[in-house]
């Protein structure tokens, strides 16, 4: 498998946008290929292209086009499960890959393009020392000064050199920026990305993450969070804190608002009054509000009204009650708001019985975020590292972040999506499965996770204290394991599914006809590479159909063969020897696909007659042999 070409891609919108822009080329190899006209496509261009030597607005830095590069190269990689670390493998919708993120990333790209509410994400912090995500972008000094042109090819320093803080920067910047390229493509339009960050690389990752997310189309809010009250000392000044930085859709109420006690909110009449407060001096502030009449939940938003309609106050249909904005003398007034504003603000709506009736209320400052989060529940070392060891006790995480921190980061990103998919690629010690295990809990939700850890090597001094953990992808797992523990019959999935990263399940061999040998054929007769299990095969076809790989999977024993039904009816497959059997009783659950192998059937044509089976009875099926 290759995960998806992210130059291919981009080059098929240019092709789209400009068909004039491209052209026909030989090769190396003699073979004709497309490509992109640049002098054609800067004419296309001219009222907006900038010349590479003049002076604009943007952050550089020694590596960026390589890490560019490493974000679009498509790999040869898969994820294959793991069931024995895994909780409720067959049904749970939660996800924990092990691999490098990079990588993972990448082949996430189809099965879950625009597919996450929320990104939470606490990369390593830049404290000079070798990043363990390096995909090639650590450098030499040497290599560092070459390519910034500080010294020649001698050696010769152009300036005294006297730290290489730079170069640590750079490194860091690569790691970082190709990994956040990725995630964007799978963030939804409405989607909010999350990045905690300490006061080394705020100022460079606001920067970066306005160049990725561009101003254009998303607000950048960054958020002071007081996680160590007792203070980490420094030369001058003793932090206290750290930041998280928030990119929410421009324009739009995608924060929730935080949780307060009704009574401290300043409640006041969503309806006018006064002057202009008439519903002839904005009639697109004349329509219903519907409540449920048991539950007095706002749960709709009517239309304007025309003109020549004069309702009641409040008028019941069935189990609604429609609420106008009519005061008690009868007036006809308007709402505050136009019928296309109100939806953003419904959380800061609620309903109250009078004597006459039903009245809409409005919450002012009604729980909005402060930018400075100081309260004892973000103590990283009470509610970060104290949790963690009680969980996995003596884990070798330094400053986990809080439990709260994280709950109350999610909290605001998907409070009022209870069916949302949340996901980090920088899992730590899995605090963000941990956060959303009780944001489930405090509002019986049913959002999901993908957490994403590479399998970094636990430092040998820790390992004595650690018994049975290696890396920590172990240890990550372990929390989430011992922290389902506590949700459970108070969560509605406590399971999560393991996989990991690895080469794909096919053979990369490639002979020229002149080459070949009787032998090789037997070789050929599979591409599937021998340690491979049928499991280790759906995973792979999941991930090239673009499906959900938290999907739920049953297996079922057809004519004495194991069959995979993914989300029922959405994808069905069979790698054990095909029969004819095992097809007429697949085909009469009508799957939308089918997918088997090469090697599961004996003769050439009956791959041939067995798509014309399909065919027969259940045409609409889409076969496919590996």
């Amino acid at each position: 498998m290759h995960t998806l070409d992210q130059c291919s891609s981009n080059f098929e919108s240019l092709k789209k946008l400009f068909p004039n822009c491209i052209t026909e080329i030989v090769n190396e190899n003699g073979d004709m290929r497309n490509v992109i006209d640049f002098d054609l496509l800067r004419q296309e261009l001219s009222d907006d292209i900038v010349e590479a030597d003049k002076e604009r607005y943007r952050l550089d830095w020694v590596g960026k086009k390589e890490a560019i590069l490493a974000a679009n190269m498509p790999i040869k990689k898969t994820l294959r499960p793991s069931r024995d670390q895994s909780i409720n493998f067959d049904s749970t919708q939660n996800l924990f890959i092990e691999g490098d993120n990079l990588e993972v990333l990448k082949t996430l790209q189809e099965s879950y393009l625009n597919k996450v509410d929320v990104i939470y994400i606490d990369p390593p912090y830049n404290t000079g020392r070798n990043i363990i995500y390096k995909n090639d972008y650590s450098i030499s000094e040497k290599d560092y000064l070459l390519k910034s042109q500080d010294i020649d090819e001698e050696g010769n320093i152009y300036f005294t050199n006297k730290e290489s803080n730079g170069r640590f920067h750079s490194d860091w910047l690569s790691m970082i920026y190709s990994r956040l390229k990725l995630a964007k493509n799978l963030l939804k339009e409405n989607g909010v990305l999350i990045c905690a960050i300490d006061e080394n690389e705020q100022p460079t990752l606001s920067i970066l993450l306005k160049e990725i997310f561009n101003e254009g189309s998303y607000e950048h809010h960054c958020i002071t969070i007081v996680h160590n009250p007792r203070g980490i000392q420094g030369t001058n000044f003793s932090y206290t804190h750290e930041f998280a930085i928030f990119v929410v859709p421009k324009g739009k109420k995608r924060i929730a608002n935080r949780k307060i006690e009704d009574e401290d909110v300043d409640w006041s009449n969503l309806r006018n009054w006064g002057s202009e407060s008439e519903r002839t001096d904005a009639k697109n502030c004349f329509y219903p509000i519907v409540i449920n009449k048991d539950s007095l939940e706002i749960i709709d938003f009517g239309d304007v009204c025309p003109d020549d309609f004069h309702p009641k106050f409040n008028e019941i249909f069935d189990n609604h009650i429609y609420i106008y904005p009519i005061d008690r003398s009868g007036i006809e007034r308007k709402w505050r708001y136009a019928r296309q504003s109100v939806e953003s603000i419904k959380s800061m709506l609620k309903v109250k019985k009078t004597k006459e009736g039903y009245d809409i209320q409005i919450g002012k400052n009604f729980g909005l975020y402060k930018t400075v989060w100081n309260d004892t529940r973000y103590d990283a070392n009470e509610y970060g590292t104290k949790i963690v060891n009680s969980l996995v006790e003596n884990s070798s995480f330094t400053y986990p972040k809080s439990l709260w921190t994280v709950y109350d980061c999610i909290y605001a990103g998907c409070a009022d999506n209870k069916d949302a998919l949340v996901l980090d690629f920088f899992a730590g010690s899995s605090t963000t499965a941990h956060a959303t295990y009780e944001l489930n809990k405090q509002d019986n939700g049913n959002r999901k996770f993908i957490m994403i850890q590479v399998p970094a090597e636990i430092p040998e001094e820790n390992k004595k204290l650690i018994s049975g953990f290696q890396t920590i992808a172990d240890i990550s797992r372990e929390r989430i394991r011992k922290a389902a523990k506590n949700y459970e019959n108070l969560v509605s999935d406590i399971g999560v599914r393991a996989l990991y990263l690895d080469d794909t399940c096919f053979k990369d061999v490639f002979y020229l006809p002149d080459v070949y040998k009787q032998s090789d054929l037997v070789d050929l007769a599979s591409n599937i590479k021998e340690d491979r299990t049928s499991e280790d095969l759906l995973f792979q076809v999941m991930l090239d159909w673009g499906l959900e790989l938290s999907l739920p999977i049953e297996r079922k024993t057809i004519a004495g063969k194991q069959v995979f039904y993914v989300a029922g009816n959405s994808l069905v497959a069979c790698f054990d020897d095909l029969t004819f059997d095992v097809v007429d009783e697949v085909a009469k659950d009508h799957p939308l696909r089918f997918v088997s192998a090469e090697k599961a059937i004996h003769l050439d044509h009956d791959k041939t007659n067995i798509k014309e089976r399909f065919k027969q009875l259940s045409p609409d099926t889409e076969v496919k042999f590996l």
